[in-house]
């Protein structure tokens, strides 16, 4: 059995239902999930890790605030990793925390 990883991207609109693709490897399947906010990801992190994936990539629109929502849902079920950008460009030059994490 292939060692099961994930990225979770953020995006307006996204539904983690059907932004939602599986690419296996000869050894790491990768499972691809769009979300549309920090408390999507969360969820899809938890669901992830209950399916078994031991590593989840996080896309560079998640901001230190997203990170630590996802890091303590998953606790240590799960490794995570992310791809940052102080800003992002895809989100008009803005940090997700800034556009997903509204308080």
């Amino acid at each position: 059995m292939s060692y099961q990883a994930a990225f979770i991207y953020l995006a307006p609109g996204n539904d983690p239902e059907k932004q939602k693709a599986v690419i296996p490897g000869p050894s790491i399947d990768l499972t691809v999930v769009g979300v549309k906010s920090y408390t999507d990801a969360v969820a899809a992190a938890q669901k992830l890790v209950a399916a078994g994936v031991g590593a989840i990539e996080l896309c560079g629109g998640f901001g230190f605030e997203g990170v630590a929502m996802v890091k303590e849902a998953v606790g240590n079920k799960a490794a995570i990793g992310v791809v940052h950008f102080d800003i992002h460009p895809g989100l008009g030059n803005k940090s997700g925390d800034v556009i997903f994490n509204k308080k």
